[in-house]
């Protein structure tokens, strides 16, 4: 057998391995930890399943599921890069509001109106991930603190705006942007109880361009070539800087799009009641999932899974915080058995490797003795 086969088919065996490891791994640490409250892991287990698979619960699941999936893929498209854009939170948030603004001011058919909703909201997005991609490559600041600190400028900004008398109006204890006319409200697939958002079809195809770019165009491997070295790539004449502005831009502009099924399907309007933390969500996601478009839309479901899972939890008598301790079991034993799998198929690799062209050179000297 070839070295090629050999390390195709043990690439096969690992790759099964990690996410069983992982699987195994979280069950087992879940259910001490839900043991350790005094209450029954496996009763858990059932009432999830069984409240998680009804009708409405799957419709649920799939709309929560949406907009964590596209911040997965705005967090994935920085960690290909290397670069840990943290401030997705922010960018969706401040993308949302000029967004509503945008919209709310509008009367125009929704054939064009909601495009330009949505323009503007990649647009707002990646200007503000452009800025800590400037700040990075011209000031070498780490992306991690001007992502932090861009969050709380953002929050800042939508709080001075978002007040009666400038970009909003007051309802009662709400205050929240001028409702977007029908004509902006985004299509829905009619389902029983309640419909699925329309902008699953967008998502899917952000996660089909995001594998084609990735894997299949220039410019995605230049991105995996400076995520992997920096040096190798600027050696192969990458512009390493400018790899890293346009990623933070395209990672932006899809952090842009988060807020998108909330705005155009849900609220109609940005308010103080719009959802917040969704892009920490989508780091989570994201590691989970692998960076990988199928990975990462699993991991979506499967948060969407637990969250909505939760509250039947807690009516049964199972602790509120027993679900984010879950969640954040199972990240910790995919990120972990992933390493470890990783680390061992690599070993296990370069001894294969050895062997085989130990086993060729004896041969080798065999021929060279007996001529």
């Amino acid at each position: 057998m070839s070295i090629t086969k050999k390390v195709d088919r043990d690439k096969l065996v690992l790759g099964l391995a990690a996410p069983l490891l992982a699987i195994v791994a979280a069950v087992a640490i879940t259910s001490v930890i839900i043991g350790a409250t005094g209450k029954d892991p496996f009763h858990a287990y059932q009432v999830m399943v069984d409240y998680g698979s009804k009708s409405d619960s799957q419709v649920w699941i799939i709309n929560k599921a949406v907009p964590y999936y596209l911040s997965a893929v705005a967090v994935a498209i920085g960690f290909r890069m290397n670069l840990f854009n943290i401030g997705v939170d922010g960018q969706y948030r401040i993308a949302a509001f000029f967004a509503a603004v945008v919209g709310g001011a509008m009367a125009m058919p929704g054939i064009v109106q909601i495009p330009v909703i949505i323009i503007v909201a990649m647009a707002v997005g990646a200007i503000w991930a452009g800025i800590a991609g400037l700040l990075k490559v011209t000031r070498g600041v780490n992306e991690v603190i001007s992502t932090i600190m861009l969050n709380a400028i953002a929050g800042t900004v939508i709080g001075y705006f978002l007040q009666d008398g400038r970009l909003a109006k007051k309802e009662g204890n709400m205050i929240h942007t001028p409702f977007l006319p029908d004509s902006a409200h985004f299509f829905e697939f009619p389902t029983q109880p309640k419909p699925v958002y329309g902008f699953v079809v967008i998502a899917a195809l952000v996660g089909v361009v995001y594998w084609f770019v990735l894997n299949r165009t220039r410019f995605g491997f230049d991105l995996r070539t400076v995520g992997l070295s920096e040096s190798a790539a600027q050696a192969s004449g990458v512009n390493v800087k400018r790899m890293v502005i346009t990623s933070m831009v395209i990672s932006g502009a899809t952090a842009g799009l988060v807020g998108m099924p909330t705005l155009l399907g849900v609220s109609y309007n940005y308010g103080t009641d719009f959802p917040a933390g969704i892009g920490f969500t989508g780091i989570a996601i994201a590691l989970l999932g692998r960076n990988h478009p199928i990975g990462m839309a699993l991991s979506a479901l499967l948060w969407g899974f637990l969250d909505r899972t939760s509250t039947q939890l807690e009516f049964e008598g199972y602790a509120q915080e027993i679900v984010g301790v879950v969640q954040g079991v199972i990240v910790l034993c995919v990120v972990i058995a992933y390493e470890v799998v990783r680390r061992y198929g690599l070993k296990t690799q370069q001894r294969k490797v050895g062997e085989e062209l130990a086993a060729q050179a004896r041969k080798s000297d065999k021929a060279e003795v007996s001529a």
